[in-house]
């Protein structure tokens, strides 16, 4: 029992020195004055990295007439890419519409009837990713306002 009390109280103090030592690293990082900047740079090169991956800029919401265009163009993009047996970003396009559509339900009916079986599969796989894109868009607009 008494070879156990001294090995347990190396562990604590370990664990204390490890943890005092997180706290000066991340202090020390949090006043560094590029920080931020470096942090923002990083996110926008990740923001830009989605783009690039075939998930447009969402535009906003309250306008209608832009919701329209974006929705005529995803719509007409999709359909061209998904005829050029491009699948991936056809179907990448073809969320996007249905994530700004105003009767999702009816245009996904449409979809599956001219679609083919495999690739409107992909399709209801990635709704969920761009439902949550349109979520975080929405979070972050309603920061901007604040």
């Amino acid at each position: 029992m008494m070879g156990g009390k001294p090995s347990a109280i190396a562990a604590g103090v370990c664990g204390a020195i490890f943890i005092g030592y997180c706290i000066y690293f991340d202090r020390k990082r949090r006043s560094d004055p590029t920080f931020k900047s470096r942090l923002r740079e990083r996110r926008k090169k990740q923001r830009a990295s989605q783009n690039k991956s075939g998930l447009a800029e969402l535009p906003d919401l309250k306008d209608a007439a832009a919701v329209q265009k974006f929705f005529l163009d995803e719509i007409q993009l999709g359909e061209e890419l998904l005829a050029q047996g491009d699948y991936e970003k056809g179907v990448d396009h073809l969320t996007n519409a249905i994530a700004v559509c105003g009767q999702p339900q009816q245009l996904l009916q449409v979809l599956q009837q001219t679609l083919p079986p495999p690739v409107f599969q992909m399709l209801l796989t990635k709704l969920p990713t761009i439902s949550q894109r349109i979520v975080s868009s929405q979070s972050l607009e309603e920061d901007d306002v604040e």
